[in-house]
């Protein structure tokens, strides 16, 4: 016997899911209704001022997007690894090798104003 558990839970992977005791659940579920009252609680919250004349336009546009994730809910992903990144590419960047530096003489050499120990610039800090 298989019992469904309806959790309420935030899970963006695997629908189902074996849980403590071996039943087998469902890990996230979408039963949202989109309406002018959600609507104007999101944009209240995002301190968006939505003109009414627009807000049949929103609630249609929004309910597509519940819709369309609904349909990518029930894609089968079991055997897919999520993607971290778009390619397979870890890291194209250089290793990092400890080296020396060149020697104060050798700085300074091509520095318009030294006094032997640091680059001479103009003052550009007036203190009152």
């Amino acid at each position: 016997m298989v019992f469904f558990l309806l959790l309420p839970l935030i899970g963006p992977n695997n629908l189902l899911t074996i849980l403590d005791g071996g039943f087998v659940g469902l890990a996230y579920i979408c039963n949202m209704q989109v309406d002018i009252k959600l609507i104007s609680h999101l944009a209240h919250l995002s301190r968006l001022n939505v003109a009414p004349e627009k807000m049949d336009k929103l609630v249609s546009d929004m309910q597509d997007l519940v819709l369309f994730v609904e349909q990518l809910n029930e894609l089968d992903t079991s055997g897919t690894e999520p993607l971290m990144h778009m390619g397979d590419a870890v890291n194209v960047l250089r290793t990092d090798e400890i080296e020396g530096s060149i020697p104060r003489s050798e700085a300074l050499k091509n520095a318009p104003s030294t006094d032997d120990i640091f680059f001479k610039v103009p003052k550009v800090i007036n203190k009152q």
